[in-house]
């Protein structure tokens, strides 16, 4: 079964053989993260379907520990991946997995979007980050990220948008737990609304479109997929 043209989650032991990677005595917290994670995101099959057939690169800024890499690569996405991560230890942890797998083709890399992005020139993704940005560090975050698009490629974004549901509060406060259990290094700063996207991205010269991505989940999360042509 062609698991990458499917907007479905990946088998599960496809998600196990990925949680597997963090099968060590100081990685359980990994581990557990690792397989709830995959299991009940539905923002990575969303981001495989986006991808499906494609023979550009991924940039994957925000990457965290990699499941996104892991996940594309359990789909048969093939093209190189390069991850990029502020958090030293998650990108640590991503390397790790790596060197336990038979994934070809990853790299992760520690930096800081705010000093500027590894050159790149395929498709960029950038997953639950912008929160954490000023409203003028998003803007400069999603005109570099877009300079990255190659004909053909798309940017793909998870975010929660700005509105006045019980969901965007609901993802405010998820927010502020996870830095209150320091998984997240940052504390959110500016939640981005729909035209900031629509703004910068066209101005960019790429097609913007906005749909709802929240699954199962009870967060205000949104796919932004700008493509160019």
């Amino acid at each position: 079964m062609d698991w990458q043209i499917m907007n479905a989650p990946l088998p599960s032991k496809a998600l196990r053989r990925i949680s597997r990677l963090c099968d060590l005595p100081t990685k359980h917290w990994e581990r557990f993260y690792s397989i709830m994670k995959l299991r009940s995101d539905p923002v990575y099959a969303a981001v495989a379907l986006e991808l499906a057939g494609s023979a550009l690169p991924v940039l994957d800024i925000g990457c965290g520990i990699g499941l996104l890499a892991f996940y594309l690569r359990e789909a048969g996405f093939t093209p190189p991946i390069a991850g990029f991560d502020y958090d030293p230890q998650k990108i640590k942890c991503a390397k790790s997995m790596v060197s336990r797998s038979d994934y070809a083709g990853l790299s992760f890399m520690t930096g800081d979007a705010r000093q500027g992005l590894p050159e790149c020139s395929g498709h960029v993704v950038i997953l639950d980050i912008l929160q954490f940005f000023t409203r003028a560090e998003q803007a400069a975050l999603l005109s570099a990220a877009a300079s990255r698009v190659a004909p053909g490629g798309r940017l793909l974004i998870r975010t929660c948008l700005r509105d006045d549901s019980p969901r965007y509060r609901i993802t405010v406060v998820g927010d502020w737990l996870a830095k209150l259990t320091f998984w997240m290094k940052g504390s959110p700063v500016c939640y981005p609304d729909r035209e900031l996207f629509e703004s910068v991205l066209t101005a960019a010269g790429l097609r913007v479109r906005v749909q709802p991505l929240w699954g199962g989940t009870p967060f205000n999360n949104h796919l932004v997929v700008a493509e160019r042509e």
